[in-house]
């Protein structure tokens, strides 16, 4: 089984006494369900999990379910006899996205206080947004992610006790001896082959054939633009001409999303297409990072609304749809290959599973600065610059953003291939696979 750090706050809530309902968001194939129904079965005698999306297309028996009595009900004709009491029966509401309004009824069947529930879904951004009455004080919802690059470590063997060697190393700003360096970048460079899709990583655990898990991507690939359509029918050619255009906008050297690319029309503005951004990025299937106009701490107050930059939510998805079955561009670090887009793809999707939200700078002056992230320890801003290149010290954007008194930088990091770790300045110079370490807190 693959080890999922959300498993221990699953478990955590499920045994508190919370009397929130945690609700689990997050793009498809994820693993929600599965580490859900894992954490359930092992604290619970009484397990019940209903899936509304098959219910939805099967015998609708959840589709006028308005009362948590006619919920009861309804439960009780698929698993009457495991509805006992609350401490040993949880009821797990899959897909829940299906049927929105039981959304609300969350809020009631919490304050009922009968059975322990947990539910789960995708799209619940959009959902909760259609949603007349949102439960929010009834509700905890907690999103989930791919595989990290940690999880990916724990799934290839390594264990507790060297990441967190490698964590004080990183906070002391030591470099790993040479022998664990190329050992950290062998197993990122498979990560970026690999990515976190547990499909994904299960079968390249099982049978190390790229094939394989090229056909397993490309599947959840075509699944995720399928979905797109499926809900929302006015928009759908647009969302998935922007979810296309993803990966060809990372190979630009400005890697914003360029409005009038979408349908080719002049005129069109970022403004044109906000409902379509929203869907994607709330479907989880793609990641955000917005322009910054005055990068200072907090970094949401300045935030623009016309700048935008989007990532796949999945690194592996990233290097199949670019590379295919061919391994060697990014196994042999060949130099007419360059992996910029993809080095930023799992630095973008490890902050973001961390708990940061994402921002770049963007000066037509001084140049784009790749990541902005907040400190909540000083209080300041902490540009982030991404390379996969030998000439990882040459960033005149981020050397002008750190001169600028008016930003208050007390620290900046320049993630690349390089072993050594050394600060010069305000920079500090770190291998690209410590990003597993900037967590918010």
């Amino acid at each position: 089984m693959l080890r999922r750090k959300i498993e221990s706050l699953i478990e955590q809530h499920l045994q508190s006494d919370n009397d929130k309902i945690l609700l689990i968001d997050g793009a498809r194939q994820v693993g929600k369900t599965y580490i859900i129904r894992y954490v359930g079965q092992k604290l619970f005698n009484n397990f019940i999990e209903i899936n509304m999306l098959e219910d939805s297309l099967g015998h609708q028996l959840f589709a006028h379910t308005k009362t948590i009595e006619d919920f009861y009900l309804q439960v009780s004709m698929l698993a009457g006899n495991k509805m006992k009491e609350k401490n040993n029966t949880l009821i797990f509401i899959d897909e829940i996205q299906a049927y929105p309004y039981l959304l609300t009824l969350l809020k009631f069947l919490a304050q009922d206080n009968r059975f322990t529930y947990i539910a789960s879904g995708s799209l619940l951004g959009v959902t909760l947004s259609q949603t007349t009455s949102i439960p929010m004080g009834s509700i905890r919802k907690v999103r989930m992610f791919p595989l990290d690059f940690e999880e990916f470590l724990y799934a290839n063997g390594m264990n507790e006790l060297v990441i967190t060697s490698m964590r004080t190393k990183f906070e002391r700003l030591e470099s790993l001896d040479q022998s664990m360096h190329d050992k950290m970048m062998d197993l990122l460079k498979k990560y970026l082959l690999v990515g976190g899709m547990p499909s994904a990583v299960n079968n390249y655990i099982k049978e190390k054939n790229i094939q394989s898990v090229r056909d397993i991507q490309n599947e959840i690939h075509e699944y995720y633009g399928i979905d797109a359509s499926k809900y929302d029918e006015d928009n759908k050619l647009k969302i998935r001409r922007i979810y296309d255009l993803i990966p060809s906008n990372m190979e630009n050297k400005k890697k914003r999303v360029r409005a009038q690319s979408i349908e080719n029309k002049k005129g069109k503005t970022f403004l044109d297409y906000s409902d379509e951004f929203e869907y994607l990025i709330s479907a989880g299937i793609a990641l955000n990072v917005q322009a910054i106009s005055n990068p200072v701490f907090p970094l949401i107050e300045s935030s623009g609304k016309n700048l935008l930059k989007l990532y796949l939510n999945d690194v592996g998805i990233l290097t199949s749809i670019l590379y295919g079955y061919n391994i060697r561009a990014i196994l042999d670090d060949q130099k007419s290959i360059n992996l910029g887009s993809v080095y930023e793809t799992v630095v973008a999707s490890e902050l973001i599973a961390h708990g940061h939200k994402l921002f770049y700078y963007d000066n037509r002056k001084k140049g784009e600065v790749d990541f902005l992230i907040d400190d909540y320890d000083s209080l300041s801003v902490v540009p982030i610059e991404v390379k996969s290149g030998k000439d990882y010290t040459v960033h005149s954007a981020l050397n002008h953003f750190t001169s600028n008194d008016d930003y208050h930088i007390q620290k900046a990091y320049v993630l690349s291939n390089e072993r050594e770790v050394y600060s010069k300045g305000k920079i500090t110079y770190t291998p690209i696979y410590d990003i597993m370490f900037f967590t918010k807190y």
